[in-house]
């Protein structure tokens, strides 16, 4: 038995972690959604020469159970709605924890699968630490201890007895990394030692948000050991190069890669380079970390080794981080009223086939064109799924995978088997605008044609995403033109030299915080917009998650 910290808030009320699936239940669908799926039904009827379906109403049993709410009018109640109608996730029965069903993990996996492969293209390897620490470890690292401290999960019985020393329930890894490496280090010749661990974590937070703050989330964290400060500093600006490639490349998130204030560096660093991503409310988000630890946890720990003279010095180390809040970075850049609308890279179906048909006779030959069509992109790489099922009208399914987020779907009826052709319909472009009718089944040409239209998804929704960045980030020279960029709910990007106090001061009165000092800095003499003073470089304000 274990006694844990008790959590003072929820991410629902308790009446709701008392409903059975209550999350899914909230809401079904957007309004929105319905209508383009209607007209979209409508259209695929004439194609195929199938009734039109009705507009769908619910995903089962013919009641309507509300709609998701719309972007614009409450952006937190959207993305609250979009993870219960996409069946991402559910409230878990202990306070702040969730449940991530299999489409929500499904998409962690592909995040997972893209940076596997870059860990150890990159040199490190996989292993895994328990998930107790002695708090006595905790302690160790003076700073550590005072940033965690808030938010450690303390077990103090086991086996029904009082324990000696209490444990921590994993909120990070670097004390329990560093007893170990003390263990395995002695030479220069052990170095570098690189590892990481997919695993998960526990943080008491206060305020709780599906996959962005939960008590309990998933993430890797990678640590390594060094022989030299210069050899820790080129790995913690490589895996933030990982991260930034992932953002833009994989969930076509244009972040902005950056080093933290002293304010905001992570407990026990010395720096720490993060990637900043704006949401679709232009809140911040936090959505990977990379720490140059220096020599803080080796002291602490007695991690040493001798060098090539034979001397004895401390290893140089970095920890780097992504986490399930990801996923949550994905819904809130790219999600329309609609629901999700995930990038072909990281989607885990990237195309859906909806099978139309009127009369009994007319199902087999459209299904035997489907199941042709689905093995001709199975075989070229392309993750599909058949829709066949009976219980749901092809409009329900149209709205369904809509909200899911899938980038292509297929429309097959006996008009397109008789031509031999698909009706295709992209998510990233609503109504007829983004359907074409008559797309050949040749896989010479289909295949193409699919892979090419996932291509453009991809790069259109990054550059969409870059434009609503670019246009929500000021230029200030002022406090009072910050003051007014974030009363605006943008970003605000000014030189800064002022001191840790005056950056609370700005947090304090503007619940703004400095995100990052980018890499990318503007040339030229610059002077700091709240002392006046020469300045070598700006910082990005805003308001986060």
């Amino acid at each position: 038995m274990a006694s844990l910290l008790r959590l003072p808030s929820l991410l629902k009320p308790s009446a709701a972690a008392a409903r059975p699936s209550a999350l899914l239940r909230r809401r079904c669908r957007a309004g929105t959604a319905a209508s383009v799926s209607a007209s979209r039904s409508q259209a695929a009827a004439a194609t195929t020469g199938a009734a039109a379906p009705a507009p769908p109403e619910t995903r089962g049993g013919g009641d309507r159970e509300g709609q998701v709410t719309p972007r614009s009018v409450d952006f937190n109640a959207w993305y609250t709605d979009v993870i219960a109608a996409a069946e991402l996730a559910d409230y878990g029965p202990v306070r702040g924890t969730m449940v991530i069903r299999p489409y929500g993990y499904a998409i962690w996996e592909a995040i997972q699968d893209y940076l596997n492969v870059k860990f150890k293209e990159t040199g490190h390897s996989n292993m895994y630490f328990p998930q107790f620490i002695p708090y006595s470890f905790i302690e160790k690292e003076a700073s550590h201890v005072e940033g965690f401290s808030p938010e450690l999960a303390l077990v103090t019985i086991g086996g029904g007895k009082e324990l000696e020393e209490k444990l921590v329930v994993r909120p990070t890894s670097e004390t329990i990394v560093n007893h170990m490496f003390t263990k395995w280090i002695q030479s220069y010749r052990d170095l570098p030692l690189m590892i990481n661990q997919w695993a998960n974590v526990t943080r008491w937070e206060m305020r709780t948000k599906p996959f962005i703050r939960t008590l309990e989330f998933l993430w890797q964290e990678g640590h390594t050991a060094h022989a030299t400060l210069e050899e820790a500093e080129k790995e913690a600006m490589q895996m933030i190069d990982v991260y930034t490639k992932f953002a833009y490349e994989q969930a076509a998130i244009p972040v902005i890669p950056g080093r933290k204030s002293r304010v905001e560096t992570f407990a026990g660093a010395n720096r720490t380079y993060t990637i900043e991503a704006m949401m679709g409310d232009r809140k911040a988000l936090q959505a990977g970390t990379s720490h140059n630890l220096g020599q803080n946890f080796s002291r602490a720990f007695g991690t040493q080794f001798m060098d090539e003279n034979s001397q004895i010095e401390h290893v140089w180390q970095t920890s780097w981080a992504i986490s399930t809040r990801f996923v949550g970075g994905i819904i809130m850049t790219h999600g329309d009223d609609a629901g999700l609308m995930l990038p072909p890279n990281i989607a885990p179906i990237q195309v859906v086939i909806v099978p139309i048909w009127k009369k009994g006779d007319e199902k087999s030959a459209v299904m035997e064109a489907v199941s042709s069509v689905q093995n001709t992109l199975k075989e070229a790489g392309i993750r599909v799924k058949v829709d066949d099922s009976e219980l749901r009208t092809p409009g329900w399914k149209f709205n369904f995978y809509e909200m899911k987020g899938v980038p292509i779907r297929l429309e097959i009826g006996p008009r397109d088997v008789t031509n031999k052709s698909v009706v295709i319909s992209r998510r990233d472009i609503p109504g007829k605008q983004g359907k074409e009718f008559g797309v050949s089944m040749d896989p010479s040409i289909l295949v193409d044609h699919i892979k090419g239209r996932l291509v453009e998804i991809q790069a259109s929704l990054l550059q969409k995403a870059i434009a609503f960045r670019d246009s929500n980030i000021v230029d200030v020279s002022s406090y009072g033109e910050l003051k007014e960029v974030i009363a605006e709910g943008k970003w605000a990007r000014g030189p800064w030299s002022a001191s840790d106090a005056d950056e609370l001061k700005v947090k304090e009165e503007t619940s703004a915080t400095i995100r990052c000092f980018p890499f990318e800095q503007p040339e030229g003499a610059k002077k700091c917009f709240m002392t006046g003073n020469p300045a070598e470089e700006v910082a990005i304000f805003a308001k986060s998650y």
